[in-house]
């Protein structure tokens, strides 16, 4: 007799899609075997399901190319599917008794989070010759459309119950692990400080709750911010690590602690140099994140934050008996022996208990942004007067932005601070928060509202926008840019985005004329026109911006030639500023200020650092500079 939330998970796919399902079996109403079950109990119903199944056999299998009357019949097979970005197609091949390739090219799923568990099942799919496998946590909707694609070529080329009864993978993990360092998150502070440590000579073992690596790292632009002098002069950009430790102390409304703003910026150009040093390329040009007040913004060779992921990925890769990490295993006490931490308990998928004796842990799982009952509880600040509830997106991973760091740490007697002051980020998609298609950061764009009015000086504070924002129509508002941001629609951007794919999925307007555009997007073509030559003049030196926009980026140029394309956003949580209260040790401390002996802490989790607001690329300066130092701290803790 089936489950009622199993067919409660089947009723949202069919009625309201692979998202609605998909939030059912995350909540933990159905296991994925039980959904397996229920697809197979409803069929394979093509596009009466919100996946959008529609297999078509390939030419070879539609000719009966296949061997015995029991055996599959042998050939490529097609599904489309809707993925967490956009629709893709998953084509699979099958020989008359075995899964032989399976290809997914065509996704745009996020890179290390959604592309890496498609990647992942596919592997063990082939591996295994099953459909028995779990879904990646951190990627579950990806992780649904794969395994009901391939599920659904399995049916038309007759491999389905087979597959199905075929034995899964073994997932099973030791009862206990011995190391000097245990790394509750493997996001970008947590690898680094695992990193940092086997560097030092540690054995570490790391606990992440997901089952990706790389956490909410993975779906940032990756601006990491430095003072560089051997860049930055080269753009003729005057810049100090004095001006930089200023921008960030008084951007943050003069809240934060000032030795660990020092600490930041004193030693952010050294954590540079180390992620070239494990094969990280940057750009040579620096630039601008949103809301980062200055020109110091390094950014990877590569799209976004998971090009350090990769680069971390391949170093634990090379020392395996150094580094063992240990995915989909939540930590769920920190062990205490006389008020000094020893290891950590947790659950690996929710039922196999697991412990880690060290002799020092770091906490690093990021913030609490995708929580948000917690987030309403605390939210007392610069913020109050607005509801964070659900109608407010969040630019995080969800299961990796829910603090339960926090509470471990409070629960040792560590000290939380700062909790109220949560930043909202201008570039939220409508509909979900994430930050997607054209971005915010950078130069050479406009913020209009619906009307096609200028409202801000585009180069403010994040909170500053936001609360522009919150006061126009509809509390929303266009970006606008033109071809010097986009001189080929066919070019990645540096977050391996194209106009051209955006263009395709319907996330933006474009328009050949500023006219054209205000037509498509129902814009007054006179204000909008009024609000780019504004802007223009502003650049040019004629006039004085009177939102304060001042063109003192040597980015900065006049938009004045078509294509013009325009993307609508709205405010979304972006990052907590608050946490665990550290020290320039990064060490975990109490309310007296006393250091918790062998707790550390890096990374959103921490508190003290952004005050109450963080400037645009100081998160991932954060994350590897405290990053480096709490793993290196701990491994001299633990005697290594």
């Amino acid at each position: 007799m089936r489950d009622s939330r199993h067919s409660d998970a089947l009723e949202a796919v069919a009625k309201h899609g692979a998202a609605s399902g998909a939030a059912l079996f995350q909540r933990g109403g159905v296991t994925r075997r039980t959904f397996l079950e229920g697809a197979a109990f409803i069929g394979v119903c093509g596009s009466a399901m919100g996946f959008g199944l529609a297999g078509c056999a390939s030419p070879s299998a539609e000719s009966g190319a296949g061997g015995a009357a029991q055996g599959w019949k042998a050939g490529t097979y097609t599904a489309n599917v809707t993925g967490h970005n956009a629709p893709f197609t998953i084509d699979v091949t099958f020989s008359e008794s075995a899964v032989t390739a399976i290809d997914a090219a065509t996704s745009q799923e996020s890179l290390g989070v959604g592309a890496s568990a498609l990647e992942t099942l596919s592997d063990q799919i082939i591996e295994y010759q099953t459909l028995d496998i779990d879904s990646v946590t951190g990627a579950t909707l990806s992780s649904m459309c794969l395994q009901q694609g391939v599920r659904d070529c399995a049916e038309q080329a007759g491999a389905a119950d087979a597959l199905e009864a075929a034995p899964g993978p073994d997932d099973s993990v030791e009862a206990s692990y011995d190391a000097d360092v245990c790394v509750i998150g493997a996001g970008g502070a947590g690898l680094t400080a695992a990193i940092a440590a086997a560097q030092a000579g540690a054995q570490v073992v790391v606990v992440e709750k997901c089952g990706i690596t790389g956490g909410s790292t993975n779906v940032s632009e990756g601006a990491l911010n430095a003072v560089d002098p051997e860049r930055q002069q080269k753009q003729g950009i005057e810049d100090s690590i004095e001006q930089f430790y200023q921008t960030t102390y008084e951007g943050g409304h003069e809240q934060g602690t000032p030795e660990l703003i020092h600490y930041l910026t004193d030693n952010a150009l050294d954590s540079v140099h180390w992620l070239e040093s494990l094969g990280v390329e940057f750009k040579e040009e620096v630039g601008s994140a949103t809301g980062s007040l200055g020109e110091h913004s390094h950014y990877p060779a590569t799209p976004s934050g998971n090009t350090y992921i990769r680069s971390f990925e391949a170093f634990v890769e090379e020392h395996p008996d150094q580094i063992t990490v240990l995915h989909e295993t939540q930590a769920a006490q920190l062990v205490l022996d006389g008020g000094t931490v020893t290891g950590v308990k947790a659950v690996h998928r929710g039922s196999q208990d697991v412990v880690v004796n060290a002799k020092s842990v770091v906490i690093a799982t990021g913030g609490f942004g995708a929580n948000v009952e917690y987030r309403q509880q605390v939210n007392d600040g610069v913020w109050a007067d607005v509801k964070l509830d659900d109608s407010i997106g969040c630019t995080n991973i969800k299961p990796c932005a829910q603090g339960e760091g926090l509470k471990l740490a409070e629960e040792a007697g560590a000290q939380l601070i700062g909790l109220s002051d949560i930043q909202l980020h201008p570039c939220g998609t409508p509909g979900t928060g994430l930050m997607e298609d054209i971005r915010t950061s950078g130069r050479n764009r406009v913020f209009v509202n619906k009307d096609g009015d200028r409202f801000v000086n585009e180069g403010a504070e994040r909170d500053t926008l936001c609360k522009a924002i919150f006061a126009q129509p509809d509390s929303t508002y266009w970006i606008v840019v033109n071809k010097v941001r986009y001189p080929s629609e066919t070019e990645p951007d540096s977050n391996g985005a194209t106009i051209e794919n955006m263009l395709a999925l319907g996330h933006i307007v474009k328009g050949e004329t500023i006219e054209d555009l205000a037509q498509q997007t129902e814009m007054d073509a006179a204000k909008l026109q009024a609000a780019i030559d504004g802007y223009n003049q502003v650049v040019a030196g004629e006039i004085e911006d009177p939102f304060g926009f001042t063109a003192n980026n040597t980015a900065d140029e006049q938009m004045t030639e078509g294509p013009w394309y325009a993307c609508r956003k709205v405010p979304t949580v972006h990052h907590t500023m608050g946490g665990i209260r550290v020290n320039v040790s990064s060490q975990a401390l109490d309310a007296s200020g006393q250091a918790i002996p062998g707790l550390y802490a890096c990374g959103e989790c921490t508190g003290g650092i952004h005050g109450s607001n963080r400037l645009g690329g100081n998160a991932i300066a954060d994350c590897i500079t405290f990053g480096r130092n709490a793993g290196a701290q701990a491994a001299q803790h633990a005697g290594a």
